[in-house]
Protein backbone atom coordinates (compact mmCIF):
# COMPACT_ATOMS: atom_id res chain seq x y z
CA UNK A 1 0.00 0.00 0.00
CA UNK A 2 1.16 3.54 -0.64
CA UNK A 3 2.01 5.50 2.50
CA UNK A 4 -0.94 7.46 3.88
CA UNK A 5 -1.91 9.15 7.12
CA UNK A 6 -4.80 8.08 9.31
CA UNK A 7 -6.56 11.29 8.30
CA UNK A 8 -6.02 10.53 4.61
CA UNK A 9 -7.57 7.09 5.07
CA UNK A 10 -10.55 8.53 6.94
CA UNK A 11 -11.20 10.88 4.02
CA UNK A 12 -10.68 8.20 1.33
CA UNK A 13 -13.01 5.74 3.04
CA UNK A 14 -15.88 8.19 3.27
CA UNK A 15 -15.47 9.93 6.58
CA UNK A 16 -16.39 7.95 9.63
CA UNK A 17 -14.93 9.20 12.88
CA UNK A 18 -11.71 8.77 14.78
CA UNK A 19 -11.90 7.52 18.36
CA UNK A 20 -9.63 6.87 21.31
CA UNK A 21 -7.33 9.81 20.65
CA UNK A 22 -5.79 8.32 17.50
CA UNK A 23 -3.44 10.77 15.78
CA UNK A 24 -4.80 11.73 12.32
CA UNK A 25 -1.20 12.46 11.22
CA UNK A 26 0.06 8.98 12.12
CA UNK A 27 1.59 7.14 9.16
CA UNK A 28 0.04 3.95 7.84
CA UNK A 29 1.97 1.76 5.39
CA UNK A 30 -0.32 -1.26 5.31
CA UNK A 31 -1.12 -3.81 4.19
CA UNK A 32 -4.60 -4.66 5.43
CA UNK A 33 -5.20 -7.84 7.47
CA UNK A 34 -8.35 -9.57 8.74
CA UNK A 35 -6.42 -12.03 10.93
CA UNK A 36 -4.89 -10.38 13.99
CA UNK A 37 -2.19 -13.07 14.09
CA UNK A 38 -0.77 -11.69 10.81
CA UNK A 39 -0.52 -8.08 11.95
CA UNK A 40 2.87 -6.40 11.49
CA UNK A 41 3.88 -2.86 12.48
CA UNK A 42 2.24 -0.25 10.27
CA UNK A 43 -0.58 -2.47 9.00
CA UNK A 44 -4.36 -2.06 9.10
CA UNK A 45 -6.66 -4.45 10.92
CA UNK A 46 -10.21 -4.82 9.58
CA UNK A 47 -12.56 -6.32 12.15
CA UNK A 48 -14.76 -8.64 10.08
CA UNK A 49 -17.47 -10.92 11.46
CA UNK A 50 -16.93 -14.67 11.11
CA UNK A 51 -18.87 -17.85 11.71
CA UNK A 52 -17.74 -18.19 15.33
CA UNK A 53 -15.88 -14.99 16.25
CA UNK A 54 -16.19 -11.24 15.72
CA UNK A 55 -13.07 -9.43 14.56
CA UNK A 56 -13.82 -6.59 16.98
CA UNK A 57 -12.91 -8.99 19.80
CA UNK A 58 -9.34 -9.14 18.45
CA UNK A 59 -8.83 -5.41 17.89
CA UNK A 60 -6.85 -4.92 21.10
CA UNK A 61 -4.55 -7.79 20.19
CA UNK A 62 -3.97 -6.28 16.73
CA UNK A 63 -3.07 -2.96 18.34
CA UNK A 64 -0.53 -4.66 20.62
CA UNK A 65 1.09 -6.30 17.60
CA UNK A 66 1.72 -2.94 15.94
CA UNK A 67 -1.37 -2.19 13.87
CA UNK A 68 -1.22 1.45 12.83
CA UNK A 69 -4.98 1.60 12.26
CA UNK A 70 -8.03 -0.33 13.34
CA UNK A 71 -10.98 -0.28 10.93
CA UNK A 72 -14.05 -0.95 13.08
CA UNK A 73 -17.80 -0.82 12.63
CA UNK A 74 -18.47 -0.15 16.32
CA UNK A 75 -16.66 1.64 19.13
CA UNK A 76 -14.72 -0.72 21.43
CA UNK A 77 -12.88 2.01 23.39
CA UNK A 78 -9.68 1.77 21.36
CA UNK A 79 -7.88 4.24 19.07
CA UNK A 80 -9.58 3.48 15.75
CA UNK A 81 -11.41 4.66 12.65
CA UNK A 82 -15.11 3.84 12.97
CA UNK A 83 -16.23 3.46 9.37
CA UNK A 84 -19.51 4.87 8.04
CA UNK A 85 -22.52 2.59 7.94
CA UNK A 86 -22.93 0.94 4.53
CA UNK A 87 -25.67 -1.33 3.25
CA UNK A 88 -24.89 -4.59 1.53
CA UNK A 89 -25.54 -4.41 -2.21
CA UNK A 90 -28.51 -6.56 -3.25
CA UNK A 91 -26.46 -8.51 -5.81
CA UNK A 92 -23.88 -9.36 -3.12
CA UNK A 93 -26.39 -11.05 -0.83
CA UNK A 94 -25.14 -14.60 -1.49
CA UNK A 95 -21.44 -13.69 -1.49
CA UNK A 96 -19.32 -15.70 0.94
CA UNK A 97 -17.99 -12.56 2.60
CA UNK A 98 -21.43 -11.67 3.98
CA UNK A 99 -22.55 -15.12 5.08
CA UNK A 100 -22.30 -14.26 8.79
CA UNK A 101 -22.74 -10.49 8.55
CA UNK A 102 -25.92 -10.33 10.60
CA UNK A 103 -25.44 -6.73 11.82
CA UNK A 104 -23.98 -5.26 8.63
CA UNK A 105 -20.58 -4.68 10.22
CA UNK A 106 -18.76 -6.60 7.52
CA UNK A 107 -20.50 -4.72 4.70
CA UNK A 108 -19.54 -1.40 6.29
CA UNK A 109 -15.89 -2.32 6.82
CA UNK A 110 -15.53 -3.86 3.37
CA UNK A 111 -17.10 -0.80 1.76
CA UNK A 112 -14.37 1.30 3.37
CA UNK A 113 -11.63 -1.17 2.41
CA UNK A 114 -12.94 -1.22 -1.17
CA UNK A 115 -12.56 2.55 -1.40
CA UNK A 116 -9.05 2.32 -0.01
CA UNK A 117 -8.12 -0.47 -2.45
CA UNK A 118 -9.54 1.53 -5.37
CA UNK A 119 -7.58 4.62 -4.32
CA UNK A 120 -4.36 2.63 -3.94
CA UNK A 121 -4.86 0.99 -7.34
CA UNK A 122 -5.74 4.23 -9.14
CA UNK A 123 -2.74 6.06 -7.69
CA UNK A 124 -0.30 3.31 -8.66
CA UNK A 125 -1.73 3.12 -12.17
CA UNK A 126 -1.61 6.91 -12.51
CA UNK A 127 1.83 7.53 -11.06
CA UNK A 128 3.70 4.30 -11.84
CA UNK A 129 1.81 2.79 -14.77
CA UNK A 130 0.96 -0.38 -12.83
CA UNK A 131 -0.85 -2.91 -15.03
CA UNK A 132 -3.86 -4.69 -13.51
CA UNK A 133 -4.76 -8.12 -14.88
CA UNK A 134 -8.11 -9.68 -13.95
CA UNK A 135 -8.55 -13.48 -14.22
CA UNK A 136 -11.78 -15.43 -14.06
CA UNK A 137 -13.22 -18.78 -15.15
CA UNK A 138 -15.09 -21.76 -13.77
CA UNK A 139 -11.89 -23.76 -13.32
CA UNK A 140 -8.18 -23.02 -13.31
CA UNK A 141 -8.29 -19.44 -11.99
CA UNK A 142 -5.69 -19.88 -9.28
CA UNK A 143 -3.30 -22.01 -11.35
CA UNK A 144 -3.53 -19.51 -14.22
CA UNK A 145 -3.09 -16.56 -11.86
CA UNK A 146 0.07 -18.20 -10.53
CA UNK A 147 1.41 -18.82 -14.07
CA UNK A 148 0.61 -15.26 -15.14
CA UNK A 149 2.37 -13.96 -12.06
CA UNK A 150 5.45 -16.05 -12.83
CA UNK A 151 5.61 -14.71 -16.40
CA UNK A 152 5.15 -11.05 -15.47
CA UNK A 153 7.64 -11.34 -12.61
CA UNK A 154 10.34 -11.81 -15.25
CA UNK A 155 10.18 -8.10 -16.13
CA UNK A 156 8.85 -6.38 -13.02
CA UNK A 157 7.68 -6.71 -9.44
CA UNK A 158 4.37 -8.56 -9.45
CA UNK A 159 1.63 -9.05 -6.88
CA UNK A 160 -0.09 -12.42 -7.43
CA UNK A 161 -0.33 -13.95 -3.96
CA UNK A 162 -0.61 -17.74 -3.61
CA UNK A 163 -4.03 -19.07 -2.77
CA UNK A 164 -7.52 -18.04 -3.83
CA UNK A 165 -7.93 -14.44 -2.67
CA UNK A 166 -10.65 -13.91 -5.22
CA UNK A 167 -13.78 -12.64 -3.49
CA UNK A 168 -15.10 -9.50 -1.77
CA UNK A 169 -12.48 -9.87 0.97
CA UNK A 170 -9.60 -11.37 -1.01
CA UNK A 171 -9.55 -8.87 -3.86
CA UNK A 172 -9.03 -5.66 -1.82
CA UNK A 173 -6.71 -7.66 0.44
CA UNK A 174 -4.60 -8.43 -2.64
CA UNK A 175 -4.80 -4.92 -4.12
CA UNK A 176 -3.59 -3.31 -0.89
CA UNK A 177 -0.37 -5.32 -1.15
CA UNK A 178 0.63 -3.28 -4.19
CA UNK A 179 3.28 -0.66 -3.41
CA UNK A 180 5.07 2.01 -5.50
CA UNK A 181 7.54 -0.57 -6.83
CA UNK A 182 4.74 -2.89 -8.06
CA UNK A 183 4.61 -3.09 -11.84
CA UNK A 184 1.90 -5.75 -12.21
CA UNK A 185 -1.13 -6.70 -10.10
CA UNK A 186 -2.81 -10.00 -10.97
CA UNK A 187 -6.31 -10.13 -9.50
CA UNK A 188 -8.24 -13.40 -9.42
CA UNK A 189 -12.01 -12.81 -9.59
CA UNK A 190 -14.73 -15.28 -8.65
CA UNK A 191 -18.51 -15.08 -8.49
CA UNK A 192 -21.44 -16.85 -6.89
CA UNK A 193 -24.01 -14.64 -8.58
CA UNK A 194 -24.63 -11.93 -11.14
CA UNK A 195 -22.93 -8.64 -10.36
CA UNK A 196 -20.16 -10.08 -8.18
CA UNK A 197 -17.41 -9.74 -10.78
CA UNK A 198 -18.72 -6.35 -11.84
CA UNK A 199 -18.32 -5.23 -8.22
CA UNK A 200 -14.76 -6.56 -8.09
CA UNK A 201 -13.84 -4.71 -11.29
CA UNK A 202 -15.12 -1.50 -9.70
CA UNK A 203 -12.84 -2.05 -6.72
CA UNK A 204 -9.77 -2.94 -8.83
CA UNK A 205 -10.30 -1.85 -12.46
CA UNK A 206 -8.42 -4.19 -14.82
CA UNK A 207 -6.78 -3.23 -18.10
CA UNK A 208 -6.24 -6.87 -19.08
CA UNK A 209 -9.00 -9.41 -18.61
CA UNK A 210 -8.59 -13.21 -18.93
CA UNK A 211 -11.55 -15.60 -19.18
CA UNK A 212 -10.50 -19.24 -19.03
CA UNK A 213 -13.73 -21.21 -19.38
CA UNK A 214 -17.42 -21.39 -18.56
CA UNK A 215 -18.17 -24.65 -16.79
CA UNK A 216 -20.40 -26.04 -14.08
CA UNK A 217 -18.83 -24.63 -10.91
CA UNK A 218 -21.53 -22.89 -8.80
CA UNK A 219 -24.23 -24.15 -11.16
CA UNK A 220 -26.51 -24.40 -8.14
CA UNK A 221 -26.33 -20.63 -7.60
CA UNK A 222 -26.49 -19.58 -11.24
CA UNK A 223 -28.97 -22.09 -12.63
CA UNK A 224 -27.47 -22.45 -16.11
CA UNK A 225 -24.23 -22.29 -18.04
CA UNK A 226 -25.60 -19.27 -19.89
CA UNK A 227 -25.99 -17.42 -16.58
CA UNK A 228 -22.44 -18.35 -15.60
CA UNK A 229 -21.21 -16.95 -18.92
CA UNK A 230 -23.03 -13.66 -18.27
CA UNK A 231 -21.36 -13.40 -14.87
CA UNK A 232 -17.87 -14.14 -16.22
CA UNK A 233 -18.37 -11.66 -19.07
CA UNK A 234 -18.64 -8.83 -16.54
CA UNK A 235 -14.83 -8.84 -16.47
CA UNK A 236 -14.60 -8.32 -20.24
CA UNK A 237 -17.27 -5.63 -20.22
CA UNK A 238 -15.26 -3.69 -17.63
CA UNK A 239 -12.15 -3.38 -19.81
CA UNK A 240 -11.19 0.04 -21.19
CA UNK A 241 -10.79 0.65 -24.92
CA UNK A 242 -7.00 0.50 -24.54
CA UNK A 243 -7.22 -2.80 -22.67
CA UNK A 244 -6.73 -6.41 -23.77
CA UNK A 245 -9.24 -9.24 -23.51
CA UNK A 246 -7.60 -12.69 -23.43
CA UNK A 247 -10.20 -15.32 -24.34
CA UNK A 248 -10.19 -19.11 -24.61
CA UNK A 249 -11.03 -19.97 -28.23
CA UNK A 250 -11.75 -23.59 -27.21
CA UNK A 251 -14.83 -22.54 -25.19
CA UNK A 252 -17.80 -21.31 -27.21
CA UNK A 253 -19.21 -19.20 -24.37
CA UNK A 254 -15.87 -17.50 -23.80
CA UNK A 255 -15.18 -16.96 -27.49
CA UNK A 256 -18.52 -15.14 -27.82
CA UNK A 257 -17.42 -12.54 -25.26
CA UNK A 258 -15.32 -10.85 -27.94
CA UNK A 259 -18.51 -9.04 -28.97
CA UNK A 260 -18.87 -7.42 -25.55
CA UNK A 261 -15.79 -5.19 -25.46
CA UNK A 262 -14.05 -2.38 -27.33
CA UNK A 263 -10.71 -3.61 -25.99
CA UNK A 264 -8.23 -5.52 -28.12
CA UNK A 265 -9.17 -9.21 -28.21
CA UNK A 266 -6.62 -12.02 -28.39
CA UNK A 267 -7.49 -15.69 -28.20
CA UNK A 268 -5.67 -18.83 -27.07
CA UNK A 269 -6.24 -22.47 -27.89
CA UNK A 270 -4.84 -25.76 -26.62
CA UNK A 271 -6.53 -27.44 -29.59
CA UNK A 272 -4.95 -25.21 -32.25
CA UNK A 273 -8.34 -23.69 -33.07
CA UNK A 274 -8.55 -21.84 -36.38
CA UNK A 275 -7.63 -18.20 -36.02
CA UNK A 276 -6.34 -18.39 -32.43
CA UNK A 277 -3.57 -15.88 -31.74
CA UNK A 278 -1.79 -18.10 -29.21
CA UNK A 279 -1.96 -21.86 -29.65
CA UNK A 280 -0.17 -25.10 -28.81
CA UNK A 281 1.02 -27.90 -31.05
CA UNK A 282 3.09 -31.05 -30.46
CA UNK A 283 1.77 -31.55 -26.92
CA UNK A 284 3.62 -34.33 -25.07
CA UNK A 285 3.13 -35.52 -21.48
CA UNK A 286 5.93 -36.99 -19.39
CA UNK A 287 5.54 -39.89 -16.96
CA UNK A 288 3.77 -37.70 -14.35
CA UNK A 289 1.61 -35.77 -16.84
CA UNK A 290 3.76 -32.66 -17.09
CA UNK A 291 3.16 -31.21 -20.53
CA UNK A 292 5.58 -29.85 -23.08
CA UNK A 293 4.35 -28.13 -26.22
CA UNK A 294 5.24 -25.67 -28.94
CA UNK A 295 3.84 -22.19 -28.35
CA UNK A 296 2.82 -20.30 -31.48
CA UNK A 297 2.36 -16.57 -30.97
CA UNK A 298 2.18 -13.31 -32.94
CA UNK A 299 5.47 -11.89 -31.64
CA UNK A 300 8.00 -14.07 -33.48
CA UNK A 301 9.29 -17.61 -33.73
CA UNK A 302 7.53 -20.47 -31.91
CA UNK A 303 8.85 -21.39 -28.46
CA UNK A 304 9.14 -24.87 -26.97
CA UNK A 305 7.61 -24.88 -23.49
CA UNK A 306 8.27 -27.55 -20.85
CA UNK A 307 5.91 -27.06 -17.94
CA UNK A 308 6.83 -27.80 -14.35
CA UNK A 309 3.18 -28.14 -13.28
CA UNK A 310 1.12 -31.28 -13.70
CA UNK A 311 -1.83 -32.16 -15.90
CA UNK A 312 -2.69 -31.76 -19.56
CA UNK A 313 -5.19 -29.04 -18.66
CA UNK A 314 -2.26 -26.83 -17.67
CA UNK A 315 -1.47 -26.28 -21.36
CA UNK A 316 -4.52 -24.04 -21.67
CA UNK A 317 -3.61 -22.19 -18.47
CA UNK A 318 -0.05 -21.70 -19.73
CA UNK A 319 -1.31 -20.34 -23.05
CA UNK A 320 -3.40 -17.78 -21.19
CA UNK A 321 -0.32 -16.76 -19.21
CA UNK A 322 1.79 -16.56 -22.35
CA UNK A 323 -0.79 -14.35 -24.04
CA UNK A 324 -0.89 -11.97 -21.08
CA UNK A 325 2.90 -11.85 -20.86
CA UNK A 326 3.59 -11.24 -24.54
CA UNK A 327 0.77 -8.68 -24.84
CA UNK A 328 2.27 -6.91 -21.81
CA UNK A 329 5.71 -6.80 -23.43
CA UNK A 330 7.48 -9.82 -21.96
CA UNK A 331 9.86 -11.30 -24.57
CA UNK A 332 8.70 -14.76 -25.72
CA UNK A 333 11.97 -16.34 -24.63
CA UNK A 334 11.41 -15.11 -21.07
CA UNK A 335 7.81 -16.33 -21.20
CA UNK A 336 9.07 -19.82 -22.08
CA UNK A 337 11.66 -19.68 -19.30
CA UNK A 338 9.12 -18.55 -16.69
CA UNK A 339 6.58 -21.22 -17.61
CA UNK A 340 9.26 -23.90 -17.48
CA UNK A 341 10.62 -22.84 -14.11
CA UNK A 342 7.26 -22.35 -12.42
CA UNK A 343 6.07 -24.98 -9.95
CA UNK A 344 2.77 -25.04 -8.07
CA UNK A 345 2.65 -21.90 -5.94
CA UNK A 346 -0.73 -22.46 -4.29
CA UNK A 347 -1.28 -25.33 -1.88
CA UNK A 348 -3.19 -28.51 -2.72
CA UNK A 349 -3.44 -27.88 -6.47
CA UNK A 350 -2.01 -30.62 -8.70
CA UNK A 351 0.84 -31.03 -6.22
CA UNK A 352 2.59 -34.29 -7.17
CA UNK A 353 4.84 -35.98 -4.61
CA UNK A 354 6.07 -39.46 -3.67
CA UNK A 355 5.80 -41.20 -0.33
CA UNK A 356 8.84 -42.89 1.13
CA UNK A 357 7.29 -46.21 0.02
CA UNK A 358 7.30 -45.02 -3.61
CA UNK A 359 3.58 -44.18 -4.00
CA UNK A 360 2.86 -41.14 -6.20
CA UNK A 361 0.33 -38.74 -4.66
CA UNK A 362 -1.51 -36.22 -6.88
CA UNK A 363 -2.90 -33.80 -4.31
CA UNK A 364 -5.52 -31.66 -6.05
CA UNK A 365 -7.74 -31.44 -3.01
CA UNK A 366 -8.29 -27.67 -2.82
CA UNK A 367 -11.53 -27.66 -4.79
CA UNK A 368 -13.53 -29.57 -7.37
CA UNK A 369 -16.15 -29.20 -10.06
CA UNK A 370 -17.00 -31.49 -13.00
CA UNK A 371 -14.39 -29.92 -15.29
CA UNK A 372 -11.51 -30.05 -12.81
CA UNK A 373 -12.52 -33.57 -11.74
CA UNK A 374 -12.18 -34.73 -15.35
CA UNK A 375 -8.75 -33.11 -15.56
CA UNK A 376 -7.64 -34.77 -12.33
CA UNK A 377 -8.90 -38.21 -13.35
CA UNK A 378 -7.20 -37.83 -16.73
CA UNK A 379 -3.91 -37.00 -14.98
CA UNK A 380 -4.32 -40.03 -12.71
CA UNK A 381 -5.05 -42.38 -15.61
CA UNK A 382 -2.11 -41.09 -17.64
CA UNK A 383 0.36 -41.19 -14.75
CA UNK A 384 -0.54 -44.78 -13.82
CA UNK A 385 -0.43 -46.08 -17.41
CA UNK A 386 2.61 -48.18 -18.18
CA UNK A 387 3.88 -48.50 -14.62
CA UNK A 388 4.72 -52.07 -13.76
CA UNK A 389 2.30 -53.52 -11.21
CA UNK A 390 0.83 -50.05 -10.57
CA UNK A 391 -2.73 -49.54 -9.39
CA UNK A 392 -4.59 -46.25 -9.84
CA UNK A 393 -6.55 -44.89 -6.87
CA UNK A 394 -9.07 -42.05 -7.00
CA UNK A 395 -9.75 -40.78 -3.47
CA UNK A 396 -12.75 -38.54 -3.91
CA UNK A 397 -15.20 -36.51 -1.90
CA UNK A 398 -18.12 -34.58 -3.24
CA UNK A 399 -18.40 -31.64 -5.64
CA UNK A 400 -20.46 -28.99 -3.88
CA UNK A 401 -22.68 -26.16 -5.14
CA UNK A 402 -24.00 -28.03 -8.18
CA UNK A 403 -27.65 -27.62 -7.22
CA UNK A 404 -30.19 -30.01 -8.68
CA UNK A 405 -27.57 -31.43 -11.07
CA UNK A 406 -25.39 -32.69 -8.20
CA UNK A 407 -26.46 -36.34 -8.17
CA UNK A 408 -26.24 -36.61 -11.96
CA UNK A 409 -22.78 -35.02 -11.94
CA UNK A 410 -21.51 -37.53 -9.37
CA UNK A 411 -23.06 -40.39 -11.35
CA UNK A 412 -21.24 -39.12 -14.43
CA UNK A 413 -18.01 -38.98 -12.45
CA UNK A 414 -18.36 -42.64 -11.51
CA UNK A 415 -18.87 -43.50 -15.19
CA UNK A 416 -15.77 -41.48 -16.09
CA UNK A 417 -13.70 -43.54 -13.67
CA UNK A 418 -14.78 -46.63 -15.56
CA UNK A 419 -14.01 -45.15 -18.99
CA UNK A 420 -10.55 -44.10 -17.82
CA UNK A 421 -10.01 -47.59 -16.39
CA UNK A 422 -9.23 -46.40 -12.90
CA UNK A 423 -8.57 -49.45 -10.72
CA UNK A 424 -9.89 -48.25 -7.35
CA UNK A 425 -12.00 -45.45 -5.94
CA UNK A 426 -12.16 -44.53 -2.28
CA UNK A 427 -15.24 -42.39 -1.67
CA UNK A 428 -14.98 -40.24 1.47
CA UNK A 429 -18.32 -39.56 3.15
CA UNK A 430 -21.78 -41.08 2.98
CA UNK A 431 -24.01 -38.31 1.66
CA UNK A 432 -26.28 -38.64 -1.34
CA UNK A 433 -23.62 -37.37 -3.73
CA UNK A 434 -21.00 -39.80 -2.47
CA UNK A 435 -23.46 -42.68 -2.68
CA UNK A 436 -24.30 -41.79 -6.28
CA UNK A 437 -20.60 -41.70 -7.16
CA UNK A 438 -19.93 -45.05 -5.49
CA UNK A 439 -22.92 -46.78 -7.10
CA UNK A 440 -21.96 -45.56 -10.55
CA UNK A 441 -18.31 -46.54 -10.15
CA UNK A 442 -19.29 -50.06 -9.01
CA UNK A 443 -21.58 -50.43 -11.99
CA UNK A 444 -18.63 -49.53 -14.24
CA UNK A 445 -16.50 -52.27 -12.68
CA UNK A 446 -14.29 -50.00 -10.57
CA UNK A 447 -13.23 -51.50 -7.23
CA UNK A 448 -15.13 -49.19 -4.89
CA UNK A 449 -14.66 -48.50 -1.19
CA UNK A 450 -16.58 -46.06 1.00
CA UNK A 451 -15.09 -44.59 4.17
CA UNK A 452 -16.63 -42.17 6.65
CA UNK A 453 -13.91 -39.58 7.08
CA UNK A 454 -10.32 -38.49 6.47
CA UNK A 455 -8.78 -40.64 9.22
CA UNK A 456 -10.56 -43.73 7.91
CA UNK A 457 -9.33 -42.98 4.40
CA UNK A 458 -5.71 -42.65 5.55
CA UNK A 459 -5.93 -45.89 7.52
CA UNK A 460 -7.46 -47.78 4.59
CA UNK A 461 -4.92 -46.48 2.10
CA UNK A 462 -1.98 -47.16 4.42
CA UNK A 463 -3.02 -50.79 4.51
CA UNK A 464 -3.68 -51.21 0.79
CA UNK A 465 -1.32 -49.03 -1.23
CA UNK A 466 1.70 -50.67 -2.84
CA UNK A 467 4.93 -49.19 -4.17
CA UNK A 468 4.47 -47.65 -7.61
CA UNK A 469 0.73 -47.00 -7.10
CA UNK A 470 -0.68 -43.60 -8.09
CA UNK A 471 -3.27 -41.76 -5.97
CA UNK A 472 -5.44 -38.77 -6.88
CA UNK A 473 -7.00 -36.88 -3.94
CA UNK A 474 -9.76 -34.47 -4.92
CA UNK A 475 -12.98 -32.92 -3.60
CA UNK A 476 -14.53 -29.55 -2.96
CA UNK A 477 -12.88 -27.30 -0.38
CA UNK A 478 -15.50 -28.02 2.29
CA UNK A 479 -14.43 -31.68 2.42
CA UNK A 480 -10.83 -30.79 3.42
CA UNK A 481 -9.30 -33.88 1.84
CA UNK A 482 -5.80 -32.37 1.91
CA UNK A 483 -5.67 -34.03 5.33
CA UNK A 484 -5.44 -37.36 3.50
CA UNK A 485 -2.46 -36.16 1.47
CA UNK A 486 -0.72 -34.97 4.61
CA UNK A 487 -1.35 -38.28 6.32
CA UNK A 488 0.02 -40.32 3.44
CA UNK A 489 3.02 -38.05 2.87
CA UNK A 490 4.20 -37.94 6.48
CA UNK A 491 7.98 -38.45 6.34
CA UNK A 492 7.84 -38.62 2.54
CA UNK A 493 8.66 -36.11 -0.19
Amino acid sequence: MIELTVGDIATITGGGHLTGGIDPQATVTGPVEFDSRRITPGSIFMALPGAHVDGHDFAADALKKGAALLLLAKDVNLPALIVPRAEMAEDAANATAFEFDYEGHGASILAAVDKLARYNTDELVRTNGMLVVGVTGSAGKTSSKDLIGAVLQMVGETIAPPGSFNNEIGLPYTALRAVPSTKFLVAEMSARGQGHIRHLTEVVPPRFGVVLNVGSAHLGEFGSREAIARAKSELIQALPADGVAVLNADDDKVRAMAELTDAKVVTFSAAAADGADYYATDIVLDEVARASFTLHHPAGDPQRIELGVFGAHQVSNALAAAAVGIEAGVPPQLVAQALGEHVAASENRMDVRRTREGVTIINDSYNANPESMRAGVDALAYTATGRADAQSWAVLGQMSELGEDAVAAHTDLGALLGRRRIDNVVVVGSGVNQRALAASARQEGVETHMVEDIDAAVNFLDQNLRPNDVVLIKASYSDGLWGIARGLLADGQ
